[in-house]
């Protein structure tokens, strides 16, 4: 793998005077989410302030862009004045939404992602910042913590449906969302990197995009102090919803593996492997499951079914069948 990965950048080490050279510019997609934003945008202009205050820099700039096509955000965000940039990309799906912060970060150093259903607590972009110049890597991921609307359903909770990985800051990972993300931009304009629009309504360009920084030579680090909140409403907490969405992230993972396939031979190898790989948790899930029910264990029904609903993700998409559950309606 190419490691030459920083030999065109700024940053050699933690130092204000490196910090204070940098500009950055923090993200938000959104999409009909009036009173996510309002409580949202004021906390990152908060953060901004500290970052500005911490290193010197110039204040980051928040970024807001609108993926409805009646641009329905434009009031709610531009209520906030000079510290917000607001644009609207009426194109359908998150991956156009992403590919437009990008296209309108041009002029930054560093773009940081966060989904407009997320709260960052206290330090996170402080903490971002810090883990990416201390490291020298070339992007951070940070954790997200999810908080329920309403009480959560206890076989939710058993079959841990919301529980997210926490690594031990520093530790490389190779794929990442976008819901809690630092990219160093300077890296992605150099191999003209842009996120795939044809897994907007499918979900899954976030991990394909980053599988491809990675791939190009670029590290991908962990910073566990930068938390966000994922504030969960109750309509995403029903075990209909956590079952599709499993089903959803078995499938994109699987097409984003064959996606990073090169040529015809290794597609064939590789869908066999997806195959074998997804009915073995299938059958393992769907064992574990049944275990659950004679043994009245609502932990193991609910950790077979989660394990399930991904195996049968992951067959579906090694078949070529995408799941689509981004799709919005003709005209939304």
């Amino acid at each position: 793998m190419n490691r030459n990965k920083r030999n065109n950048s700024t940053i050699d080490s933690f130092s204000g005077n490196h910090a204070s050279n940098l500009s950055v510019v923090v993200a938000v997609l959104t999409f009909r989410r009036p009173d996510d934003l309002i409580e949202l945008i004021p906390k990152l202009l908060t953060h901004c302030v500290e970052a500005t205050v911490g290193y010197g820099m110039r204040q980051p700039t928040v970024l807001v862009v609108d993926n409805d096509p009646d641009g329905g955000a434009r009031e709610t965000a531009t209520r906030f004045g000079s510290g917000i940039t607001y644009v609207h990309e009426p194109t359908p799906g998150i991956a156009a939404a992403r590919n437009r912060a990008l296209a309108e970060s041009a002029d930054f150093d560093l773009l940081v992602f966060i989904d407009d259903d997320e709260r960052p607590t206290s330090g996170w972009l402080t903490s971002l910042l810090a883990t990416h110049l201390h490291t020298g890597a070339d992007g951070v991921v940070g954790p997200v913590v999810s908080a329920f609307a309403a009480p959560l359903d206890p076989w939710i909770a058993d079959g841990g449906f919301f529980d997210r990985r926490r690594l031990p800051t520093g530790t490389e990972v190779r794929v990442a969302a976008t819901n809690n993300l630092l990219l160093d931009l300077r890296l992605v304009r150099s191999i003209s990197l842009q996120f795939d629009e044809n897994f907007s309504a499918s979900g899954g360009s976030d991990s394909l995009f980053t599988r491809r920084y990675t791939g190009a030579g670029f590290t991908l680090v962990w910073c566990d102090e930068a938390v966000v909140t994922d504030v969960v409403p109750a309509e995403r907490a029903t075990r209909d919803w956590v079952i599709r969405r499993r089903y959803r992230i078995g499938n994109s993972w699987a097409r984003t593996e064959l996606e990073l396939a090169s040529g015809s031979a290794q597609t064939v190898r590789l869908r066999g492997a997806l195959l074998l790989a997804g009915a073995t948790r299938v059958a393992g899930g769907t064992a574990r499951a049944t275990l659950g029910v004679l043994g009245r264990s609502p932990r193991n029904r609910a950790h077979g079914i989660r394990i399930a609903a991904r195996g049968a993700g992951i067959v579906a998409g090694a078949f070529g069948r995408t799941y689509l559950e981004y799709r919005r309606p003709i005209g939304v």
